[in-house]
Formats: structure tokens, sequence, C-alpha cells
């Protein structure tokens, strides 16, 4: 069952938007590949990778619409992001 993007809400009613949660990095050593690896911690399981912090964060971005569309395909609830004002070094 495929879920439109733009109709997928989140638990506080609004509509979801990977840009809106907090994206932690941390590069990855040699041994795991190198390049980092970005988590949207709000999002359990949602991870994305890449050679530089940019790639990281946008593989997380493009990760994030198919958790969404997963949880919301299974009925679970998706998480708001913490803050509505989030900042990026984007």
């Amino acid at each position: 069952m495929m879920i439109e993007r733009a109709k997928i809400l989140v638990s506080d009613g609004s509509l979801f938007d990977p840009g809106g949660y907090e994206v932690n990095l941390r590069p990855l050593h040699a041994s795991e590949g190198g390049g980092w690896l970005a988590v949207i911690p709000r999002l359990p399981g949602c991870t994305g990778d890449g050679e530089t912090e940019m790639e990281a964060i946008e593989d997380v971005r493009l990760a994030a619409w198919e958790w969404a569309s997963a949880a919301a395909a299974d009925g679970d609830p998706i998480p708001a992001p913490a803050s509505r004002n989030p900042l990026a070094a984007e």
C-alpha cells in the first residue's frame, strides 16, 4: 500500500516534514566504511549515510520519508519533531 507523501500526518496532526527533525551525525571509522552516519532519534531506526555530512543528511531525510510511509501504512504513530524551529547546518 503506497501512502501519498503529502498526506502523511504526525502524532500532533501536522504534515510530516523530514526537515523538521533533529539529525545526529557522526563520522564512520574506516573499519565501518568511512564517511558519515546520520540518525533521526525521534524516528527509531531511521538512518542514512554518505561520504560527506551533507550527503548523510540528505540520505537520512530520504530514509525518513520511507520510514514515515511504512509507519503510516502499518497504522503506527509517527512522532512529531521535538521542536518546530530546528536549527540546521544545511
